[in-house]
């Protein structure tokens, strides 16, 4: 692995209830939330979810996406939903986190195998969507 000072600092997932979607990454995935109560007070424009000292993702109200200016020469780009993110972890933990999606009947892909991502093939990946239809993978490399 390379040295290399880049570094992903967040994503920004669309969501409808940003309370609620925070909630689900909580309860649910096992995320730390971040900003709920400011946001809930009208004090910050959206809140997040912490998925590592270093990386966060930030649930934004869809109702911001009309209000975003778009990048030059990416017109029409607010709002365009990512086809997934992937959230990598331990062992343990992507198993715990497959036994709380089952026990909130989130919906899950079956087992897949050896998968390719940032630290070579992971032996297991699976796929779920939060309650805004937002595809996250999990898988680990241990």
């Amino acid at each position: 692995m390379t040295n290399h000072p880049v570094r992903l600092d967040h994503v920004v997932l669309w969501v409808t209830d940003p309370v609620a979607a925070a909630a689900f990454y909580e309860r649910t995935v096992g995320l730390e939330p971040l900003r709920v109560a400011e946001f809930a007070a009208g004090e910050v424009a959206f809140p997040s979810v912490r998925v590592d000292e270093g990386s966060i993702i930030d649930l934004a109200p869809r109702t911001l996406a009309d209000r975003m200016p778009a990048l030059p020469g990416a017109a029409g780009s607010a709002g365009h939903p990512v086809h997934h993110i992937c959230l990598a972890l331990p062992s343990d933990a992507f198993d715990a986190l497959r036994a709380r999606l089952a026990e909130h009947a989130v919906p899950m892909t079956d087992l897949g195998h050896d998968s390719f991502g940032a630290r070579g093939k992971a032996p297991r990946n699976f796929y779920f969507q939060d309650p805004d239809g937002n595809v996250v993978e999990a898988r680990h490399y241990e």
